[in-house]
């Protein structure tokens, strides 16, 4: 098996400022202790093709809901590869949980950006069966696949990103 990337936590700092704005009403103490809490993402099994990424926080989310969680997380990926994020099979199939971005891209320069490369995860509960989602802190909540892609022969684009999600479209 080809060993193309690897996971990191973010900065304390950088962590603390992104779940401030996603969570104000959480203190400085208690963001730092669940920034000690994070897990790095792990396969569930040898066979598993997903890295679970694990929520930091307890969630709850009734029918229409949305939330946007920083993971804690950030990944090197080499070059011609990218991650894709994708709710976890379960939380979709019994509730209906959904990523407002269809499919999260991360690609290997994100990793360098102004926010690290932190990396968010929007969710909906979009049940229309009126389930509310519950997920504990520890429990995973996404999984990510790596995919390696290819590029056209004429290819020459020379520019690098600097910024977070849509950067390389302003």
């Amino acid at each position: 098996m080809k060993k193309i990337a690897k996971f990191y936590k973010v900065s304390k700092e950088q962590f603390l400022n992104d779940f401030k704005d996603s969570f104000p009403q959480y203190d400085e103490n208690t963001i730092l202790n669940i920034y000690e809490s994070i897990s790095l993402p792990k396969r569930a099994t040898k066979g598993s093709a997903g890295y679970d990424f694990y929520t930091p926080i307890d969630i709850e989310l009734k029918p229409g809901e949305t939330i946007k969680i920083p993971t804690g997380i950030r990944v090197y990926i080499d070059s011609s590869w990218v991650l894709g994020l994708y709710p976890r099979s379960g939380l979709g199939f019994k509730y209906r949980l959904q990523l407002n971005n269809t499919v999260g891209i991360i690609d290997s320069d994100y990793y360098n950006s102004d926010n690290e490369g932190h990396i968010f995860v929007k969710l909906t509960n979009d049940s229309n069966e009126d389930k509310t989602v519950t997920v504990k802190a520890g429990q995973g909540i996404v999984q990510g696949i790596f995919f390696e892609y290819g590029i056209v022969e004429d290819d020459d684009v020379t520019d690098e990103r600097n910024g977070g999600f849509g950067s390389t479209t302003k």
